[in-house]
């Protein structure tokens, strides 16, 4: 059985672009380096070699970087080609330098949807979108009191994933400081927060435990009084789950050694109807995007 989720890292060339052959993982360059800008590529794999690494991949338009076209993918990893299959639709995060080299990198490969059923597995990846019935998820927050989404109906709520332990400015900081810009933000209209919710959700259930999500939830609320986290809580799942989240929020997570972890980003705002209202992958949102969708979505509510 194949996992869906390819934690490692694959480095592709286009066409005329010389591709990078450091060793470094493609995260840790993106969030060291500003002159990196991320994309999210969605794809059918139309062929793929596993003697030489390269996937020929039919991608989507990418909004503000290319037109759909067919093209081929030099695999950083060689092995990964076997995991990739032709009709296999995938989705990556794109990273791109801007550079002289013009390096392109594929982050987080993750296949949605499989083309043959004897490598089909256990779990097939859904890309919100808008009107998607999103379903009671059940979680345990910084407090230790169990939470579910349903709780939440009647109002804008906005849900992410996170861990405590993220060491990418990027990645979860970059988006926990973003959920902090768009609280307090929030807060300046009474009537408007009180119609919001907040939630951002832990997919390490082992280190991630209430007390720690308390702590940390605080450092970005900028309180740990009793009603801090009255708009925005912090919760973590059960394993099982988490293993239903991630895959109805196409959030791609891998366990590796060293309890390191390699996952995707993944933010949704979901309706007083409970269900999505807008759905914002990768880091490349920013707090205004999401306060205008916000405020649209609360108008068209009434």
């Amino acid at each position: 059985m194949r996992t869906f989720f390819l934690g490692a890292l694959l480095t592709v060339v286009l066409l005329s672009v010389v591709g990078c052959h450091s060793s470094q993982n493609a995260s840790h360059q993106a969030s060291a380096n500003p002159n990196i800008r991320v994309y999210h590529l969605r794809g059918k794999v139309v062929s793929s070699d596993s003697a030489s690494g390269v996937v020929m991949i039919d991608g989507e338009a990418i909004p503000g970087f290319m037109e759909a076209m067919t093209m081929p993918y030099q695999l950083k990893d060689p092995n990964i080609a076997s995991d990739l299959h032709p009709g296999d639709t995938i989705t990556a995060d794109v990273l791109v330098s801007k550079s002289a080299q013009q390096t392109v990198l594929l982050d987080h490969i993750v296949v949605v949807a499989q083309a043959k059923p004897d490598y089909k597995p256990a779990g097939v990846y859904h890309v919100p979108v808008p009107g998607d019935q999103v379903p009671d998820f059940r979680l345990r927050n910084q407090d230790g009191v169990e939470i579910h989404l349903n709780q939440f109906q009647g109002k804008d709520l906005l849900i992410t994933f996170i861990y405590t332990r993220c060491p990418l400015p990027n990645f979860c900081p970059l988006i926990s400081r973003n959920f902090a810009e768009i609280n307090r933000d929030l807060s300046a209209d009474p009537a408007l927060y009180a119609k919001t919710h907040l939630l951002s959700v832990s997919f390490d259930t082992v280190h991630d435990t209430p007390a720690r999500l308390r702590a940390y939830g605080a450092g970005y609320i900028g309180s740990s009084a009793k009603n801090a986290f009255a708009h925005w809580d912090f919760a973590a799942p059960t394993e099982p789950e988490l293993r239903k989240m991630a895959l109805y929020f196409d959030l791609g997570v891998t366990y590796g050694p060293n309890d390191a972890i390699t996952h995707t980003l993944s933010t949704t705002l979901i309706g007083p109807n409970g269900k999505v209202a807008q759905f914002y992958p990768s880091n490349q949102w920013t707090p205004a995007q999401v306060e205008r969708d916000i405020k649209r979505l609360s108008a068209s509510a009434g």
